[in-house]
């Protein structure tokens, strides 16, 4: 007959690869992602969170153009980037696409605007328009059914509306949207501008590229995107360098205010096209 240990350990020899199995199971859900953003989850994270409701879908748009000697060539990039997460943490229903980082900006033969300095990437109109065309039409294929465009350059925004028009049209028997939420571009110029002005600021420091406004948000969003050295040297900044006001008194506190009104108005828009549901 078993000794008495044998008894007593055969039993839980058998439940060792039930535990083991089961701790594993239980290591994976607390590992998973919580991440907002589309690329940083696997497929089955995402078809999960489409299931759940996650069913508004942010394509943020850049673009790669020169910001003066101060501030980074993908500043659009980032900064559209970590406001479209900041917005769809706030929605709570959302998810962030990959940042569409090739957009027109300007002549290429011969070089015009932007593409008069080194760094600056430019396709046409009608291929821009194809591309977030097509990066909707996916969207709407694996379950989303509000897709926002968000553009933070002001050289495109007339591309956005005819392509929530020509979707929203085609689809007008189905539950999906497209909504060129133009809120967002006039949050982060007129807007914070309006701030600053309160607060003191004259309107050819606040600028319109490159200078206060601009340097100030990313100063807050990404500090090492921001050559502060320069701005701190006196070096001649003006239109010759791309600068178009003076970022001379910029800073993150300033940067910060933008970043509140940004995503407060942005998400308002959102909340009330998404409520209307209409085609736009």
């Amino acid at each position: 007959m078993p000794d008495r240990m044998t008894q007593i350990t055969r039993p839980l020899a058998r439940l060792l690869p039930v535990c083991a199995a089961l701790l594993l199971i239980s290591a994976a859900h607390a590992q998973a992602p919580s991440s907002v953003f589309l690329e940083e989850l696997t497929w089955t994270e995402l078809r999960a969170a489409i299931d759940a409701g996650d069913t508004t879908a942010i394509v943020p748009i850049g673009g790669t153009e020169q910001n003066g000697p101060t501030i980074v060539l993908g500043k659009h990039n980032e900064r559209v980037r970590f406001l479209a997460g900041k917005i769809a943490r706030t929605l709570g229903n959302a998810i962030v696409a990959p940042v569409v980082s090739y957009v027109p900006e300007g002549r290429i033969d011969p070089p015009a605007d932007h593409m008069r300095f080194a760094g600056t990437l430019s396709i046409p109109d009608e291929v821009f328009q194809r591309t977030l065309e097509y990066a909707a039409r996916s969207l709407r294929v694996h379950g989303f059914r509000d897709i926002v465009l968000l553009g933070d350059h002001g050289g495109y925004q007339r591309d956005l509306e005819p392509v929530a028009g020509k979707l929203n049209r085609e689809w007008a028997r189905s539950p999906a949207r497209v909504h060129a939420v133009t809120e967002y571009y006039r949050a982060s110029t007129q807007g914070f501008a309006a701030l600053l002005r309160e607060r003191g600021y004259r309107e050819e420091e606040i600028g319109t590229h490159a200078a206060l406004a601009d340097t100030s948000l990313m100063m807050a969003i990404d500090p090492a995107a921001v050559r502060t050295d320069l701005l701190q040297s006196g070096a001649a900044l003006g239109p010759a360098q791309g600068v178009h006001g003076d970022p001379r008194r910029a800073s993150a506190q300033l940067g910060q205010l933008g970043v509140e009104q940004i995503v407060s108005a942005t998400v308002a828009a959102i909340q009330a096209r998404v409520a209307r549901r209409a085609p736009r």
